[in-house]
């Protein structure tokens, strides 16, 4: 019989695979996708101290340790439902039901949608799936796109398009309503963003956004930004326009843009058609965390999280026996932070399980995970410790009760 079951081949699931593994653990991880690597398979950009993280190279090293190890992975698999039963945990997969003392889920995170008029003509695509399909597939999205939604991952994965040799038109973006909120207001993108100007190529513009940060005038710097953006790696970042449509005759063919005011409000008589051959849309990422809600956990709503997430312990433990989380599903953080969750819920898992002899590792493991959050180069959101100091007391909350 197994002991553990994994859902998630990514940085989470197979990180924890080989820290029950190597407490003499049976475990099983599976995937709906056809590879193991999750998020890890579509990253490639370079750190602030000028080393490249790769995911492909990445994702390759923790497969082959997790394989050495003994761990038996599985892809093209897909969990569909989980339940308790007589004390273990069932996970109904399209290969049949596993029975196990232990499940983590290490599902990851999924594409929030912004609606933009248009948005169903062939050529448009979100922006996690022009990272794919470079990145992964090795095939061009087209050869002069636009992307729709200027934050921390579009402006990453902008990047990798670029060094692909893909033209990125430039970046705008979309047309504020109550969907789109805070992601069409020029003035909240502008302090999203601003929390990433560390990273910009060029002294200037670093400089300019340390001065506007710590003198507090972000107000006055949107109203100053110039309409045609500002340019990072050669493409503009519009932070004073709007994709009020995508245009096309069975595929993309162009988007209507216009300037907009400080308050996303459009300027009449600025709109303009720019042709594209391929749109990515990027509204930011959430917890998938579905199975989850199918099992019967508790949740907790922390927009600083990426919204609703299991309510968990330091430890990885859900409000289920038995039932562990591990990489975005817990909160959108970096492929590094949930590697070393990874970890952490695989020793917690070990330890439950008597097989963790002492309990150094596991402390030393919660650590790390600390560490690694604190000295993440780009955060996604600024209040992510608040945010997980606030999920853990309400998980001892839950537990008093």
């Amino acid at each position: 019989m197994t002991d553990v079951l994994i859902v998630g081949a990514g940085p989470a699931g197979l990180s924890a695979a080989l820290a029950c593994r190597e407490q003499g653990l049976s475990v099983r991880v599976v995937d709906e996708f056809y590879r193991p690597g999750g998020r890890l398979l579509g990253q490639l950009h370079e750190e602030p101290d000028g080393q490249w993280w790769n995911g492909l190279e990445e994702a390759a090293k923790l497969h082959d340790k997790a394989l050495q190890a003994g761990v038996d992975i599985r892809c093209g698999v897909s969990v569909y439902n989980v339940a308790k039963a007589d004390g273990n945990w069932q996970a109904f997969t399209t290969e049949g039901v596993c029975e196990v003392p232990a499940l983590l889920l290490a599902t990851g995170a999924s594409e929030t949608a912004v609606p933009v008029p248009g948005w169903t003509l062939p050529g448009v695509m979100s922006i996690g799936a022009a990272q794919v399909m470079t990145n992964v597939q090795r095939v061009r999205p087209g050869e002069r796109g636009v992307v729709i939604g200027i934050n921390v991952l579009s402006v990453a994965i902008a990047r990798e398009l670029q060094l692909a040799g893909i033209h990125v038109d430039r970046m705008v973006l979309p047309a504020l309503s109550p969907v789109t909120s805070s992601a069409g207001h020029p003035e909240k993108v502008m302090e999203s963003m601003l929390r990433v100007a560390h990273l910009a190529p060029s002294p200037l513009i670093r400089l300019g956004s340390r001065l506007v940060q710590s003198l507090g005038l972000q107000k006055r710097g949107i109203r100053f930004y110039p309409s045609g953006g500002i340019r990072m790696w050669g493409i503009p970042f519009q932070l004073r326009t709007a994709a009020l449509e995508i245009v096309g005759t069975g595929q993309v063919e162009g988007v209507r843009i216009a300037r907009i005011s400080p308050e996303g409000v459009p300027v009449p008589g600025s709109e303009k058609i720019i042709p594209a051959d391929f749109v990515c849309i990027a509204g930011g990422l959430s917890p998938l965390a579905e199975l989850a809600a199918v099992a019967g956990c508790a949740f907790a709503y922390l927009p600083s999280l990426g919204g609703h997430v299991p309510l968990h312990n330091e430890r990885m433990q859900t409000s289920l026996p038995g039932l562990y989380v591990a990489g975005n599903i817990t909160g959108i953080e970096s492929a590094k932070v949930a590697i070393a969750q990874g970890t952490v819920a695989g020793l917690s898992i070990a330890a439950d399980l008597g097989k963790l002899r002492e309990p150094e590792p596991l402390r030393h493991a919660m650590e790390r995970v600390c560490l690694v959050r604190q000295q993440a180069a780009i955060q996604f959101h600024p209040d992510i410790a608040l945010g997980r100091e606030r999920l853990h007391q309400m998980y001892e909350q839950a537990q008093a009760m």
